[in-house]
């Protein structure tokens, strides 16, 4: 008995100092895993809380419910952090896409289960996830469009760039769920498709 309350007691003091934010990413990362590793309907506030470590109460404090909280994961699932974009190299043109690329794949690899359910809205036919996913796609665009310099795009470069955005989801899973293409595959279409929609298609919008 005095070793289980030990125990409890050790826990109780790494839950107290972990500070708020990081809390709030412990909860979070175990929804991406839990979301990821099953549809929608099979996964609870209460799963996510005894995995992650704390009380369910505090899942709803810092994400609301549990749509609000999967609404969260799908939203950094498909988002590229400010960072990635700072990280690029600033070389040529063709450097700079193929590492833009790589980023991506990297990223869709590395989370692969949750990345999939997440584009694919986890089974879940929903406006607002659908809404998620339709900002994910317009943040991803910019950051593209960043990275390649574009500061200032028309409404006409955004909407290329978002369908590009939306050619590497669907060659992702073509990749990632049905393994019909390769990574290098994979790469070799974006990488060239971005290249001749920057230097082919761009200057005539």
């Amino acid at each position: 008995m005095c070793r289980s309350v030990g125990r409890v007691s050790v826990q109780a003091v790494r839950r107290r100092r972990l500070e708020p934010d990081a809390r709030r990413e412990q909860i979070l990362s175990v929804a991406i895993r839990l979301f990821g590793a099953k549809p929608y309907a099979e996964v609870s506030t209460t799963d996510v809380a005894r995995d992650a470590g704390v009380a369910r109460g505090l899942v709803n404090h810092y994400f609301g419910t549990k749509k609000d909280l999967y609404l969260e994961v799908v939203r950094v699932m498909l988002t590229v952090p400010d960072v990635a974009l700072s990280q690029l190299p600033q070389g040529e043109l063709s450097e700079r896409a193929s590492s833009i690329v790589n980023w991506f794949l990297d990223v869709v690899s590395r989370h692969s289960t949750s990345w999939l359910a997440a584009t694919g809205a986890g089974g879940m036919a929903d406006a607002e996830v659908h809404e998620v996913i339709a900002e994910a796609v317009d943040h991803a665009a910019s950051g593209v469009l960043q990275a390649l310099g574009s500061d200032d795009p028309t409404p006409a470069l955004r909407a290329m760039t978002r369908a590009y955005v939306g050619l590497a989801i669907w060659t992702a899973q073509e990749w990632l769920q049905r393994g019909v293409l390769t990574r290098d595959q994979v790469h070799s279409l974006l990488t060239v498709s971005l290249l001749a929609m920057v230097e082919q298609v761009f200057p005539q919008a």
